[in-house]
């Protein structure tokens, strides 16, 4: 049997249910076998290179294990490993012969390989390649960025082939025949420009990545390439807010035969536990049978299913562990942080289309913060039949811009040129904008029932707005005050009663928000537990608070008989 007929017998196993597998890797497969069909057409802009998996194999067999049962043995590649390769590898370019693939995303239960494989895909490039190959890895931190490198040493210095061919200096390898080079990224390079020109980009553990930085300066410095290769390998995370997510979004809409999504240069494998439409999770993790569709090499040999055994077990004792057996060895994101307030899928599936909001009625509420921090009017616009749309516009000194940049690691700039967010003049808010912005909303035919705020630094503002005509309602920030529009706020959402238009300084506010709990079990967002920004949150429970009783009447009743002790 070829390496190629393994593959083909592998793609069958998955296809028929012998070995089981999660959706999102069977499209995978699915893909795959399109891909190869296609490419046998005249008509077809690419061709298949068998021979590149058959030298990819007998590389790879080079390199010897280096710990463990299996060390001193040459690796001996599984017919998953092949799976990649072929995918990667193999489909080349009519025209100049270069490879169809120019970006990989891989996201694996932990343990699966996923260094060692990277390394035999490292090596194979520099030492193969006709021009000077440059290899940049890529962790968040350093020790990330140097456990892939380590891989890559420790296997090449295992082969008798490579004996002589390479050298190392300074943490580099350089290969002598074409002076390619393989070189772990500090963290400081993410500020320093270094990693120019990369042939390899690879970018290790994404989740664990705040910003999209490093991925994006090794991304861009490949355009002179003819065949770059950029890889993001991750297992799963429990952040929706950070880029690895996204990536996740995206590629999985191109795994996914309903969407339009198409990147034929993008090869995706995501082997994870499967979830039903509303984002829960539909696979039993006891059920052992399940654990290969996160574990594909792992679960294929009793020490690695003992492992996961052993996991799972302080996992169920210790709940608080759970988070962590999830993401890392069921590989699924997890939509809610420890106390998480919103789980963010169901926030993503309240998304509507814009619409018109101007005929309905809406309660603004402020939270005016510090005069150094972000500033947030939240709106909460009532529609007929207890239906809410919500929206919010916040505030920032222009001169903490960059700075809050850098330390929230989110693109506030980018919002800020979408009109999420408006800067004021100076290193503090000017108020005086939150009070023009409210201004123009009743010029332009905003019917603004009231204001609710939080009185901390507001009685200024208060006063002003209110001798402009507003109805102004303190909003106590308390839990027995806060706790039923809290709760109902999210079940609103979750009912898809309340919408709103995707706005991405809104999703990260809640995302980042979590809540602090009494022994009535009150609940209310907790600005102290919570690391980054929630104002924006914050500032719409205020005017939700209000808007979610049914008119505009005075609702003093209402607070006494719905938030009472």
């Amino acid at each position: 049997m070829t390496f190629l007929d393994r593959v083909f017998d592998y793609c069958g196993k998955i296809l028929n249910g012998e070995i089981k597998a999660g959706k999102k890797h069977i499209w995978a497969v699915e893909r795959f076998l399109r891909d190869y069909e296609e490419c046998q057409s005249d008509d077809s802009l690419f061709y298949f290179d068998e021979d590149t998996l058959d030298d990819f194999y007998w590389f790879a067999h080079e390199f010897k294990h280096v710990e463990g049962v299996l060390a001193g043995q040459p690796i001996e590649l599984v017919d998953f490993q092949l799976f990649l390769a072929v995918n990667i590898l193999c489909f080349k370019k009519k025209k100049n012969g270069a490879r169809k693939i120019r970006k990989v995303y891989i996201q694996l239960g932990r343990k699966n390989a996923k260094s060692q494989f990277l390394a035999i895909i490292s090596g194979f490039i520099t030492f193969f390649g006709d021009e000077k190959q440059r290899v940049f890895i890529a962790g968040w931190l350093k020790e990330q960025s140097e456990e892939v490198y380590e891989a890559i040493r420790s296997g090449i210095n295992t082969s008798e082939l490579l004996d002589g061919k390479w050298k190392e200096a300074y943490s580099k390898i350089e290969i002598l025949r074409n002076s390619s080079v393989i070189i772990p990224l500090s963290k400081e390079a993410r500020k320093s420009g270094d990693g120019k020109n990369p042939s390899v980009g690879i970018v290790d553990e994404y989740h664990r990545h705040d910003t999209s930085e490093i991925y994006d300066v090794l991304a861009s410095g490949m355009m002179a390439r003819r065949e770059p290769l950029m890889f993001i390998i991750t297992t799963a995370g429990f952040d929706l807010n950070k880029p690895c997510f996204k990536e996740y979004e995206y590629v999985s809409k191109i795994l996914d035969p309903d969407q339009p999504q198409e990147n034929d240069e993008y090869f995706a494998i995501i082997c994870e536990l499967d979830k039903d439409d509303e984002g829960n999770l539909i696979d039993d993790i006891k059920d052992e049978s399940n654990w290969i569709k996160a574990n594909p090499i792992v679960a294929t040999y009793e020490e690695g299913l003992t492992a996961i055994r052993s996991e799972l077990k302080v996992a169920l004792e210790q709940p608080e562990k759970m988070r962590s057996f999830l993401t890392k060895n069921m590989n699924v994101w997890i939509d809610a942080k420890p106390l998480g307030y919103m789980k963010m899928g169901k926030w993503k599936a309240a998304i509507i289309k814009p619409k018109d909001v101007l005929p309905y009625p809406v309660f603004l509420g402020l939270d005016l913060s510090s005069t150094t921090d972000l500033t947030s009017i939240g709106k909460v616009f009532q529609l007929p039949e207890r239906k809410f749309i919500v929206q919010q516009h916040s505030f920032m000194p222009e001169e903490r811009l960059q700075e809050r940049i850098n330390t929230d690691n989110v693109r506030f700039d980018l919002w800020k040129k979408k009109k999420y967010l408006t800067t004021t003049p100076g290193s503090v808010v000017d108020y005086s904008y939150v009070e023009q912005h409210i201004l123009d909303m009743r010029d332009e035919g905003y019917n603004i029932i009231e204001i609710d705020y939080d009185k901390w630094n507001a009685t200024h503002l208060v006063q002003i707005l209110e001798n402009h005509g507003f109805t102004m309602v303190e909003i106590p920030q308390m839990l027995r005050h806060l706790s039923f529009p809290t709760k109902e706020f999210r079940s609103g959402v979750y009912r898809k009663d309340i919408q709103h238009f995707e706005d991405p300084l809104l999703h990260w506010a809640l995302n980042n928000a979590v809540t602090k709990t009494d022994p009535q079990e009150n609940i209310m967002l907790d600005k102290e537990k919570s690391v980054e920004r929630i104002d924006p949150a914050a500032a719409i429970i205020n005017a939700f608070s209000r808007a979610m009783s049914v008119g505009p009447q005075d609702l003093s009743n209402h607070f006494l008989n719905n938030w009472s002790m």
